[in-house]
């Protein structure tokens, strides 16, 4: 593809494609085709101006390289971009919104007054229709009320009131769709993302990492415990209990076997499969999420229910308003002045609107919300547990030192951990693969079938011993192997965490790893105390040497160590039975239940993806800096929802009294009710501050 460099400076380039037009389509085929590429961080597209920013941490020729080899019609490119994409969103929102406005400048300015009448009855036929059909159900809802108001005001002859009240709740609903469609766009993409490798199994039966976009149709992936199945395909052999509430809405795992499919962000809770796959990256996941989203209960908040239903309760009252002024007065003027102006409007546009551009502020911070009750349950809560491995501390701890028994080769008691520790994600599995790779140790795989116990350990064989590795209730309690009678056993470094591995039976070495705190944990835990937070609690699997030195330097009011998943759960029911609302941070498998059981689970974007399917919220692993914004943010939120509440009251509540008084005419009244109703919901479009 020709393009010119207009602008770079280390590390950014801006580039204008020699070409006349860009459309949406190619615009999405350049943004995802060079967002794939390693060492590309941000790419901003403008297809209006055709030119391209790219952010990079690679060399620069490989850039001038792509763009040189670039094509629109390149398959593999076009496969890359999901069926719908945000670019292509805002694009029909903008045009349909644009229409509008434009169909009411004709209709004031060009067309005849007779035609204008003919115009505004068509279409109020269809909020006539909607009243009708709820008066038919029994109910009184805002439908009746809009119908009643443009009904008598065409009765009366006042087209230009009933056409300023079609036109403002034609544009109030373009904007609540477009702010609530972009809002479930951005979370399905955000959800669409987040596996970049997944294991291949060759023809010759080994095993390979690569990456999610170089996987074709046919070929063989291997899923195991704790991990994201990331490609749609059937299992040709394991057995697996697959987690796929995330597509059906199932609340228990399903048992997956030879000849079942498996969907593209499921999760494997325990097995492991074979997939064939079937769907290639960007093969269709995306609809299926943009559904599950749209039909789950968890977009809507408490607030945006209390919202609609009162919105739905004013009207009999607006209307019992409506007819005792016409008795007391016979006046219909100053009783129309009062029908249109209700409370419903504004109350059912601004809540969710609110609650859904919360989500996206969330969504521009690193922090991916699945429902607004999340936010609202944040806002409210006075306890916040961590686990401390990958949370307070950092996700990727590092390997201090290995201890061995019996003469062992540290080198080769390395090799043989990280060959075990590879399969599972976990912070600490991560450290002792990435040991083995600074040593530059190869550990292709000569072990057997592994098995994965939740919170304490693996099991394998080799050249025909049992080999474990985990914590120390794993191998020593649980497994009964024998430590060694070694005055180094008994004396292990107090300053690290342990990880215990066992060859035939018998400790053959400890791999002491270290745990280093995030240096804002201290700061974070301060700064949620102070939006509220009054008990921060830490829980770990770790030992109680460990946990108490951790929880000292961060300044948490509690914590409790050697826990297991459950016991993590159970806490966070009995702060429940205390009547406290509770807000879990974890980022492994052991702590899924805990996250589940809270009223707001929070997971780290690093973590394991059993634990980010199940979080209700997901948080970038930068920093935690995200959690105290996370905070603001939500207690932002839930004020402009009491100052929304107020000023809609407040204003309305004004214009109806000063209608029924007669100061106010009915156009009037109307024009001022509209316009502080899409004030309101603009208003609450903006970023919370």
């Amino acid at each position: 593809m020709k393009c010119r460099i207009l602008h770079e400076t280390k590390g950014r380039m801006r580039v204008r494609f020699c070409i006349k037009r860009m459309t949406v389509k190619q615009a999405d085929i350049v943004e995802y085709a060079l967002s794939a590429v390693v060492g590309v961080t941000r790419v901003q597209v403008f297809d209006r101006t055709c030119d391209v920013v790219i952010a990079y941490t690679c060399g620069r020729d490989k850039i001038v390289q792509t763009l040189s080899f670039f094509s629109f019609n390149d398959e593999k490119n076009i496969s890359l971009v999901p069926d719908q994409t945000g670019r292509k969103l805002n694009k029909q929102y903008e045009e349909k919104l644009a229409a509008v406005v434009i169909r009411r400048c004709i209709n004031k300015l060009i067309l005849p007054h007779p035609i204008r009448k003919i115009a505004a009855f068509i279409k109020a036929s269809r909020y006539i229709l909607r009243g009708l059909k709820c008066l038919l159900k029994g109910k009184l809802e805002v439908s009746v009320l809009d119908a009643t108001a443009i009904g008598v005001s065409l009765l009366r002859g006042d087209f230009k009131t009933a056409g300023s009240v079609m036109f403002l709740l034609n544009v109030g609903d373009i904007l609540d769709e477009w702010t609530h469609r972009k809002s479930i766009d951005d979370l399905a993409r955000t959800m669409s993302l987040g596996v970049e490798q997944v294991w291949t199994k060759t023809d010759d039966g080994q095993e390979v990492l690569m990456s999610v976009n170089k996987v074709s149709k046919g070929d063989v992936i291997v899923v195991r415990t704790g991990s994201m199945i990331s490609l749609d395909g059937k299992v040709i052999s394991g057995d697996a209990m697959v987690n796929q509430s995330s597509m059906t809405g199932e609340s228990v795992p399903v048992h997956k076997s030879e000849g079942a499919y498996v969907y593209a962000g499921t999760v494997v809770e325990d097995g492991e499969c074979t997939v064939s796959v079937e769907n290639t990256a960007g093969g269709g996941r995306y609809d299926r999420i943009v559904k599950m989203i749209e039909e789950s209960e968890k977009l809507k908040s408490s607030a945006e229910d209390k919202a609609s239903h009162l919105a739905d309760k004013l009207v009999p009252w607006s209307l019992g308003g409506t007819l005792l002024t016409w008795l007391l007065t016979r006046n219909a003027a100053k009783a129309l002045s009062i029908l249109m102006v209700d409370f419903s409007c504004a109350l059912k546009l601004a809540m969710p609107i609110s609650v859904l551009s919360a989500m996206r502020d969330c969504s521009r911070a690193g922090i991916t919300v699945k429902g607004g009750r999340f936010l609202e349950a944040v806002a409210e809560a006075d306890t916040v547990v961590f686990d401390k491995t990958g949370t307070l501390t950092h996700s990727s701890p590092r390997v201090a030192q290995i201890i061995t028994f019996g003469g062992r080769d540290e080198d080769k008691m390395l090799r043989l951990a990280a060959c075990l520790e590879e399969h599972y994600p976990h912070s600490i599995a991560n450290a002792v693969v990435a040991a083995a790779a600074d040593k530059g140790l190869e550990h292709e795989e000569f072990h057997s079938k592994v098995e994965y116990v939740v919170a304490h350990g693996i099991s394998s064989m080799v050249e025909n011993e049992r080999v474990l590795i985990g914590s120390h209730h794993f191998i020593i309690e649980d497994e009964g192997c024998t430590p060694p009678d070694d005055r180094i056993f008994r004396h292990l470094p107090k300053e690290y965490s342990h990880l215990y591995l066992a060859i035939g039976g018998e400790v053959s070495a400890v791999i002491c790893i270290e745990d280093p705190l995030r240096e804002e944990a201290v700061d974070v835990v301060k700064k949620l105390h102070e939006y509220g937070i009054s008990r921060v609690v830490m829980m770990t699997g770790d030992n109680e040497r460990t946990a108490k030195s951790v929880a000292e330097k961060v300044g948490v009011d509690e914590y409790h160590a050697g826990v297991l998943p459950e016991d993590k759960a159970a806490f966070i029911r009995a702060e429940h039975d205390a009547g406290r609302k509770v807000v879990m941070i974890g980022d492994g498998v052991n702590d899924s239940p805990a996250l589940s059981e809270a009223d707001a689970g929070i997971a780290i974007s690093t973590g394991a993806a059993i634990a980010r399917e199940i979080a209700d919220i997901t948080i970038s692993a930068n920093n935690l800096y995200a959690l105290v914004e996370l905070k603001r943010m939500s207690n932002a939120l839930m004020s402009r929802i009491g100052w929304n509440y107020r000023k809609i009251i407040g204003f309305n509540g004004g214009l109806i009294g000063l209608g029924a008084l007669g100061v106010l005419p009915p156009a009037t009244s109307a024009l001022l009710h509209n316009a502080s109703t899409l004030a309101i919901g603009l208003r609450s479009m903006t970023e919370l501050k």
